[in-house]
């Protein structure tokens, strides 16, 4: 995200604090509206574009007509429902009910969106009302990626922080989920997320079938299930605004339900699921072997729970890419068990070190995983490739992160390179990069970035999958060294010896528990 991007996440924060200053609703009662607003501008610029070609194309034969529109995969709008009419109302319109009834009007045109846009505009005054629509009006066009998922995560963010609260759920970065889409190559198939968030996952997917100039409704679909369902309604605003259908649904859990019929269904899984989720009832799950076949983890967090699902929702030639704690790379016990019958069943086959800072809510760092139930096949069975990306990000300010087109196709190229791919040139100025790593356009290992290990050298590491043990460390300067980045590996590293801890108490008390009854 650059800057500009910066600036419109502020400019919208400002108009939310009007909305603040102006009405009695809670933080979180006033997102949606907003969000509602920008979708239907986003939704306009998409129509006025397929007004333009249509009309273009027409005949004279006919009159042109909703049909035509969605055969251009964009929302259909009424007239009543433009930005135009709306913010030509005059001045004593109850603007409020005029937006809602807009809402309706899109809703009752465009089965999707049943039940999806919200309709709460009239707890705001006209005043508030008219400079929104004002604001979301001068929006420029071309904003690329989930600009649902930034924009939400970011007044997630503040909210929470104006509740005095932690920072709640935040949505994947843009170039975060770009990388993940350029590793897995999701060209045509069956996707699926099962917390599935704004949907920045589907978004991404489309943009890349795009790139390879092909229709992304004719190559994908897509599916999936969250709990939030406020998030739902979002995620359904994100496809359609982008010309998407998906069946996406409301669940309590994914690791409870599983309305898709997941097991060995999907050619891509994509995800980014809450790190060291803790409270999941595994005695639900643990005679569910179809979902979660490598058993169940003793310790109270889900990390190697969602791994699983990840795993066990692939067909025997799918990939999967999702982001995962830096911990669950070196978990010791019971996850360390589920890691080596991943490991050994020729599924884990490339593993990405990210650096923190690139979500706005949290510092972490994190690690990127990739499945391929499909390499057991390929020269590289006994491979796993390991790079560390975390030298490789733009500073986008203090405390903020991402990585440039061009670093992400750099590192995806690296992934190509090792599968025996040719590379992708889609941003020229990658190319470049590539070169000064690998002169020859081919892979080699590179200290400090990345380093194609085996099986058994992964074994003699008590299956680790965390790259800093097998890339080096690169030529990093003194001045670079990151404090933060730094107490958050302490964190993750108390998490998982405390992990280990609680897991042996509860083997000592098993032991004790069996030599007090005699049981074996």
């Amino acid at each position: 995200m650059n800057r500009a991007g910066n600036d419109l996440e502020k400019t919208l924060w400002d108009a939310a604090n009007q909305l603040w200053t102006n009405t009695k609703l809670k933080p979180s009662e006033y997102s949606a509206p907003v969000l509602g607003l920008i979708f239907l501008r986003f939704a306009e610029q998409r129509f006025a574009a397929a007004e333009a070609k249509i009309q273009k194309a027409a005949t004279g034969r006919r009159r042109i007509g909703k049909v035509d529109y969605l055969a251009e995969g964009v929302v259909y709008l009424p007239p009543e429902a433009r930005f135009g009419a709306l913010l030509a109302l005059p001045e004593g319109a109850n603007l409020g009910k005029a937006i809602n009834d807009a809402m309706k009007a899109i809703e009752a045109e465009n089965d999707d969106l049943k039940g999806v846009l919200p309709k709460t505009y009239t707890a705001f005054e006209n005043r508030t009302l008219v400079g929104l629509l004002k604001l979301m009006n001068s929006l420029p066009p071309d904003i690329e990626g989930d600009a649902f998922g930034k924009i939400y995560e970011y007044f997630l963010g503040n909210f929470a922080m104006s509740e005095g609260q932690k920072g709640g759920e935040f949505f994947t970065p843009t170039s975060l989920v770009r990388l993940i889409v350029s590793v897995i190559e999701p060209f045509h198939g069956a996707i699926y997320d099962p917390a599935c968030g704004s949907g920045g996952m589907f978004v991404q997917s489309a943009h890349f079938v795009e790139n390879h100039r092909k229709n992304p409704n004719a190559e994908i679909m897509v599916y999936g299930q969250e709990r939030v369902a406020e998030t739902v309604k979002l995620c359904r605003m994100n496809l359609a605004v982008h010309g998407l259908t998906g069946d996406i649904r409301e669940v309590t859990s994914s690791f409870y339900e599983d309305l898709h019929g997941s097991p060995g269904k999907f050619d891509f899984v994509m995800a980014n699921p809450p790190f060291n989720q803790k409270g999941v009832n595994k005695d639900r799950l643990k005679d569910d072997r179809a979902r979660f076949p490598l058993g169940m983890p003793s310790v109270d967090s889900a990390n190697y729970l969602w791994i699983q699902l990840f795993y066990s929702s692939l067909n025997a030639k799918g990939r999967a890419g999702f982001v995962m704690a830096n911990s669950a790379a070196d978990a010791r016990g019971s996850e360390q068990e589920i890691r080596r019958k991943l490991i050994e069943d020729r599924s884990v086959d490339v593993i990405v070190s990210i650096s923190p800072n690139f979500f706005y809510t949290v510092t972490l760092p994190c690690t990127l995983w990739f499945f391929d139930r499909g390499k057991k096949k390929s020269p590289r069975r006994d491979q796993v490739l390991f790079l560390d990306a975390r030298n490789v990000f733009r500073q986008l300010d203090r405390a903020h992160r991402d990585f440039t087109p061009e670093q992400v196709e750099f590192l995806a190229n690296i992934v190509r390179l090792y599968r025996g791919e040719e590379p992708e040139f889609l941003v020229p100025e990658s190319k470049a990069l590539l070169k000064e790593k690998l002169p020859k356009l081919k892979y080699a290992d590179v200290q400090g970035l990345c380093r194609v290990a085996t099986i058994v050298e992964i074994e003699g590491q008590g299956w680790s999958l965390n790259p800093g043990r097998y890339v080096g460390v690169s030529d990093r300067p003194a001045e670079d060294f990151d404090f933060a980045e730094r107490l958050e590996e302490l964190n993750e590293e108390l998490e998982r010896l405390n992990g280990e801890a609680r897991e042996l108490e509860d083997r000592i008390a098993e032991n004790v528990a069996s030599l007090l009854t005699g049981q074996p």
